[in-house]
């Protein structure tokens, strides 16, 4: 059901603010969700700027840097800090953003800066790793954070875009999900159990979660050896992150299962099971039966099936010396996954650089960090993000493509005493790097103090950059949806627009 409420402001797409939107996508007044999500009217109430970026982009890669990296060996170094502030890395060098300097460990994205607009002005008070409040349009960080089926929380912002798309296009089930995650279900691959909430359906219902990858493989022998350390315990391992082996890749979770529970049978099996299903995939697709599954069903039966998904991610069929461009890590390997999802039809692709085996893994670097900078994750990713967004202009992709690289929170501008030098969590300044589908090329947004410890000018929450995000793909940061208790709740809670960011 959908209601009207509120005042008659009007947004640029001649929706008003205080539209009510209810999963579910039913009619009112014999007008469709799809048709009144489509409309379209000359109003007036934002800049020409604002009216033309809105729906500027038709796709999203976001890539999420989970555990946080330090913004004084990234994007905002600052030379003449201390050396208990900039440690080894932190002079930095020269960029194609004259003036600007990047940290010394990304050479090769250095030299691309000039195609992205970086924000040096991220803030929030939350020094955890509460993810919701990165990816979902959550107002504050709660105990929910921790329990990824609460359905309260917020959805994920690739939930909000598959609900919305689906409500303008109602009664199909796209070959390849709109809503696709990797390289493996969230935080499945730390030793140990953990649940951590943020890239889910939330209140939307798990039918909005992510179609989730998943990874088969091992860290190469060549991979830098990992040491982290959490409750007394000391793990040394060998990291896919920072190197895997070439038979190493993505397959589809036991999430796409269309029934049943996974074994390492089927799990082993599923290249072949997909060969089959390409088969009867015509068949089934006239079969009335299918049209009963539930949506969720119907996902799970449209993502088996297809031969655009599996072949997707299935980063073999792509010449040697292209994957070589990647790296031959699981991150470069997930970037090129999801260019070709992008380009068989997925709408929202995120690649996690997740956890993996430890606790303080990932840009977690409370230990070791500056062997890990140097070593493992600083070299992988720029050998990926400058190749993925040249990949992507030289298809033609990258002005309608965004690709959002952000994380949790920054590291702490002062270096502790833990074996091999240490930042801890810091969120009062912290930094991102946006690119593609509208978004500015060669700006640097925001300021910080000495120190990179404190935003000095131009501060930025978690919810600008969301609802930023929203508008380039032409839907409204404001648009209410109805929570499982009845309440109508704003897609962001607080952010804005912000025209900084936009080409």
């Amino acid at each position: 059901m959908l209601r009207m409420l509120g005042s008659e402001k009007r947004l640029c797409d001649g929706l008003s603010r205080r539209d009510m939107l209810v999963a579910g996508g039913l009619s009112l007044g014999g007008m469709t969700l799809g048709e009144l999500l489509e409309a379209r009217s000359a109003q007036t109430g934002t800049t020409t700027e604002r009216k033309r970026s809105f729906g500027k982009a038709k796709s999203c890669i976001l890539l999420y840097l989970w555990g946080s990296p330090s913004q004084l060996e990234t994007f905002d170094v600052k030379p003449q800090a201390p050396v208990e502030i900039r440690g080894e890395f932190g002079r930095g060098i020269a960029s194609s953003i004259p003036g600007y300097r990047v940290g010394e460990l990304l050479p090769k994205t250095a030299a691309i800066v000039d195609q992205t607009t970086i924000v040096r002005s991220l803030t929030h008070p939350y020094p955890l790793h509460g993810i919701e409040l990165a990816v979902t349009g959550i107002p504050k960080l709660g105990q929910r954070f921790s329990d990824p089926h609460d359905m309260r929380s917020w959805p994920f912002i690739g939930s909000v875009v598959d609900y919305v798309h689906q409500a303008r296009s109602p009664g199909g089930i796209p070959k390849v999900p709109r809503n696709i995650a990797m390289p493996w279900p969230f935080s499945s691959r730390r030793s140990g159990e953990v649940l951590r909430s943020g890239p889910y359906g939330g209140f939307l219902g798990p039918a909005y979660d992510p179609i989730w990858t998943d990874f088969q493989g091992t860290a190469s022998e060549e991979s830098a050896t990992v040491t982290a350390s959490f409750g007394g315990v000391t793990k040394t391992y060998r990291d896919p992150y920072g190197g895997m082996t070439p038979d190493s890749g993505l397959v589809l979770a036991a999430g796409g299962q269309l029934s049943g529970p996974m074994t390492i049978d089927r799990l082993n099996t599923r290249r072949t099971l997909l060969q089959q299903f390409d088969q009867e995939r015509k068949q089934l697709d006239r079969t009335p039966s299918t049209q009963s599954f539930n949506r969720y069903q119907q996902m799970a039966h449209a993502m088996l099936t297809s031969p655009q998904v599996s072949h997707a991610i299935d980063v073999h069929r792509e010449p040697e010396s292209v994957r070589q461009q990647y790296g031959g890590n699981l991150f470069g390997h997930s970037c090129l996954a999801a260019r070709r999802l992008i380009e068989a039809g997925s709408t929202f692709v995120s690649v996690f650089w997740d956890e993996y085996e430890s606790v303080n893994s990932a840009w977690d670097t409370h230990e070791d960090h500056f062997n890990r900078m140097k070593n493992q994750l600083c070299p992988s990713f720029d050998m990926a993000y400058p190749v993925l967004l040249r990949d992507l202009e030289e298809r033609g992709l990258l002005d309608e493509t965004l690709v959002v690289c952000i994380s949790e929170h920054g590291r702490t501008p002062k270096i502790d005493d833990s074996p091999g030098g240490g930042r801890n969590h810091w969120s009062r300044a912290y930094s991102a790097i946006f690119a593609g589908g509208g978004f500015a090329s060669g700006k640097v947004v925001g300021q910080t103090d000495a120190i990179a410890g404190d935003v000095a000018d131009n501060p930025f929450s978690p919810n600008d950059i969301l609802a930023t995000v929203y508008h380039l793909l032409g839907i409204d940061h404001e648009m209410l949806l109805q929570d499982r208790l009845g309440r109508p709740l704003p897609v962001v809670s607080s952010g804005r627009v912000r025209d900084e960011l936009l080409a």
